[in-house]
């Protein structure tokens, strides 16, 4: 009886899918305008498109090297994620198995970074940055993003370490293993579901930030897909069907990649930061 399908749950599925189609609209202005002409962009933008122009996806490929913004902009992804992952999760393990005030200290600092806005750092960042010669360079924009993505990395990883039974380790450290060992034969293997989902969280973000690489990668070699994107927009020019179709390249990788892991966010976030 208590799953007896009833009006009001048939209004709230009513709801639910509407609330879907809204956000999905601006999906469907994006794809239908990637294979108009210009002229026809113009005209009407939410119409159904009268020929489909796919030789614009053609052109894009070319004009930005689409390869190798792509392949940058993986290279960055994946060794800020190797990084962030590593970093993260050793860090909040140590934090918790030596509780003590300066854990708790350094543990509310890193938290705390979280709220802190990224445009009131940019101008010392690039100081600093230039300095030590990280400008210019995917290394160090990656070593960049180590910095910015730690916070709520270790935040995730921190709560989900406490969830891991001591008792484990403790009975690794008897039979001779070591520290080192323990956390990469024991711990880490646990901790799974949290590291996909950081993971997943940190690949997003990485994947479709702007403004950090437009800041650090001055040549055209460097450039990741937004910022190759972001070409067809200029202060006079603004190319749409070349722009739209560059668009929809960038974001079906990380689309698909989002669709085969997704399954893995709720359950990790759940399991970590509420425990």
């Amino acid at each position: 009886m208590g799953n007896r399908y009833t009006k009001r749950t048939f209004v709230l599925e009513i709801i639910g899918i509407v609330i879907g189609l809204i956000f999905l609209i601006p999906f469907y202005f994006v794809l239908i305008n990637s294979v108009k002409p210009f002229a026809a962009i113009l005209i009407d933008a939410a119409a159904w498109p009268k020929e489909f122009v796919f030789s614009n996806y053609a052109k894009v490929w070319e004009i930005i090297n689409f390869p190798r913004a792509f392949w940058n902009s993986l290279v960055i992804t994946v060794f800020s994620n190797i990084g962030l992952v590593i970093i993260s999760s050793m860090a909040a393990w140590k934090m918790v198995r030596t509780p003590g005030k300066f854990s708790k200290i350094l543990f509310v600092i890193f938290v705390s970074a979280m709220v802190i806005p990224f445009q009131t750092v940019m101008i010392p960042l690039m100081k600093v940055g230039g300095t030590l010669g990280l400008t210019n360079s995917i290394p160090g924009l990656i070593l960049m993003y180590f910095g910015f993505g730690v916070p709520l990395s270790l935040f995730l990883y921190h709560g989900f370490v406490k969830t891991v039974p001591i008792e484990i380790e403790e009975s690794a450290m008897i039979d001779g293993c070591s520290q080192f060992g323990v956390f990469w034969r024991i711990v880490f293997p646990l901790l799974k579901p949290i590291t996909v989902t950081v993971i997943i969280l940190n690949t997003l973000w990485i994947w479709n930030d702007y403004l950090l690489p437009l800041l650090v990668l001055q040549d055209a070699e460097l450039r990741t897909i937004p910022l190759a994107a972001s070409s067809f927009f200029a202060q006079y020019t603004k190319q749409w069907d070349m722009g739209l179709a560059a668009l929809v390249l960038g974001i079906t990788p990380i689309i698909i990649f989002f669709l085969f892991l997704q399954k893995h966010i709720i359950k990790g976030i759940a399991s970590g930061s509420i425990k």
